[in-house]
């Protein structure tokens, strides 16, 4: 359990960078692959949340995923994007530090 913790912490973080990088210009495959990474961080976080019985962070790593789902992907406009990308990174900084202090 002590490990997936870790991978966890480290895939939030280069999930975190990759939202802030997603502020600037970048080829349309980054957000393609940006979809892929959010999706699958947030559903392996979603995962962990369910085996330590955290269902309101079941929810929002849920819903994130299925936001960012690359398979039947939601389009919205960019700079509403933006603001998404900025909300996202925020919450999985909230939820490194609620997962640390247990």
């Amino acid at each position: 359990m002590m490990q997936n913790i870790q991978i966890i912490t480290i895939l939030k973080i280069i999930a975190i960078l990759m939202l802030f990088g997603a502020l600037m210009d970048n080829p349309y495959a980054y957000y393609q692959v940006l979809r892929w990474i959010i999706a699958g961080v947030m559903g392996y976080s979603a995962y962990l949340a369910y085996e330590q019985k955290r269902i309101v962070w079941i929810w929002i790593f849920g819903v994130i995923a299925i936001l960012y789902n690359p398979i039947a992907p939601i389009y919205l406009a960019r700079g509403t994007w933006m603001g998404i990308d900025l909300i996202v990174a925020v919450i999985i900084f909230i939820s490194l530090i609620q997962f640390k202090k247990q």
